[in-house]
């Protein structure tokens, strides 16, 4: 079998979905499948194929102000020539989508269809009824984080997006999902959930994996990764990712605050982008008092990556926006430990209040920072968890379970595309 994946991102340092992705395209190979992947740049010399991490990639061109994205995430003509090309080239048989709401565009999708191809979408955001990260649905302040609105509708979408508002975006996106594509999965049921009260079709839940390493960071390596970032003997309570207020890190450092007092070895490590921190959140820090327990280590990678991880005591997701799964959940877990998620979103399917860490709502400061408090306080209560859920990631979360489920929906699909071959409908080759 031929699969082709549709993913705007195709640098695997930057994002863990994105790591997931050449993961399940080396298991495809190793069971006898083939795998490709159509990307984009901004760059005009890095178009064409190349190799990453032993997957084949194309990379095609696509630059324009992002402010117009809600027209040219519908059809990008940009990329289309390309799009077209490599599915005559590869020839597939299944397409799966997975981020294509920026520069690929919707149109590949029709383009997928027709070229005889199943088609596998699978959403690992709420691009598909909203513009951005979802941050409307749970009230904010006023309402505690307490609400569940997730219809997106003008009254909501017009005051939050001004001219970037699209007419009829919403709904031209449902008619192309309806009509081309034959397996619609999510990350999360909570995900699906969103999804469907957007009137889109979902199918199936497939969660997130990824592929253990065969070894994590020795004894050695963690104390000199704490030594070089001054958190030697130190209580380390971190969070990673992109850094945005929608991640929950001013909630983070208003929980900080309450932590310090009776904490003093007490350090926030911020891993992610160094001077996002300095220009969003500093003054915040500074203002609260706790500036100079924050130790920001820039964007990590590879072992100095891994190493940050290992040398956390409690990691923390407290995201106020929709955090659809949160990869960075288990990649912490993969380390054994103890993770204090977000209410919001997919997090309480990976992470088991009670068992694993804790599952608490970013707008309560007071009951999330005392999740955190809890796990301080016991090291051998937040060992206990953390090596619960390390159990729980080899059960439930494995590259070999998602490529299982996978390969069925792969089935799935080519089925619907033989069916309609054998009607003459469009996607006959």
């Amino acid at each position: 079998m031929r699969v082709l994946f549709l993913n705007e991102l195709s640098d695997p340092r930057i994002g863990s979905s994105i790591r997931q992705m050449y993961q399940h395209a080396a298991c495809l190979r190793e069971r006898g499948h083939e795998a490709a992947v159509m990307s984009v740049t901004q760059d005009p010399d890095r178009r064409g194929w190349t190799e990453i991490e032993g997957t084949r990639v194309f990379h095609a061109v696509s630059d324009y102000p992002l402010r117009f994205r809600g027209w040219v995430s519908i059809d990008n003509p940009r990329v289309r020539a390309d799009v077209r090309a490599v599915l005559g080239d590869f020839r597939p048989d299944v397409v799966h989508s997975h981020l294509i709401h920026t520069h690929l565009g919707y149109a590949s999708l029709t383009a997928a269809r027709e070229s005889g191809a199943g088609v596998v979408f699978t959403a690992h955001d709420v691009m598909t009824f909203c513009y951005q990260k979802l941050t409307c649905f749970h009230g904010g302040e006023e309402q505690g984080g307490l609400d569940r609105d997730y219809p997106a509708r003008w009254s909501k979408c017009i005051p939050c997006q001004r001219l970037r508002f699209a007419p009829g975006r919403n709904a031209r996106i449902r008619r192309v999902l309806e009509r081309d594509v034959d397996r619609f999965t999510v990350v999360s049921e909570e995900l699906g959930r969103a999804i469907s009260a957007n009137g889109i079709r979902v199918d199936r839940t497939v969660h997130n994996a990824l592929r253990r390493r065969d070894e994590l960071p020795d004894a050695a390596a963690v104390e000199a990764f704490r030594a070089s970032r001054g958190l030697a003997g130190k209580q380390v309570i971190a969070i990673g990712g992109r850094l945005h207020e929608q991640k929950g890190v001013a909630q983070l450092l208003k929980m900080l605050a309450r932590l310090a007092p009776e904490f003093p070895e007490l350090r926030l490590m911020v891993m992610g982008r160094e001077q996002i921190y300095r220009d969003g959140f500093e003054a915040l820090a500074r203002e609260l008092g706790v500036a100079d327990r924050v130790v920001p280590v820039g964007w990590l990678d590879g072992d100095e990556l891994q190493a940050a991880y290992a040398a956390t005591d409690v990691f923390v997701t407290p995201s106020i926006c929709f955090d659809t799964f949160g990869m960075v959940n288990l990649e912490a877990m993969e380390h054994a430990k103890p993770v204090v998620a977000t209410t919001f979103g997919g997090s309480r399917e990976v992470v088991v209040h009670g068992e694993t860490g804790a599952i608490e709502n970013p707008f309560d400061i007071a009951a999330y920072a005392e999740a955190i408090a809890e796990l301080l306080r016991d090291p051998a209560l937040a060992r206990a968890r953390g090596e619960a859920g390390r159990r729980r990631l080899e059960e439930r979360f494995t590259i070999d379970r998602l490529t299982d489920e996978f390969l069925a929906e792969y089935d799935l699909a080519r089925e619907a595309a033989r069916l309609r071959l054998e009607s003459g409908g469009p996607g006959g080759r």
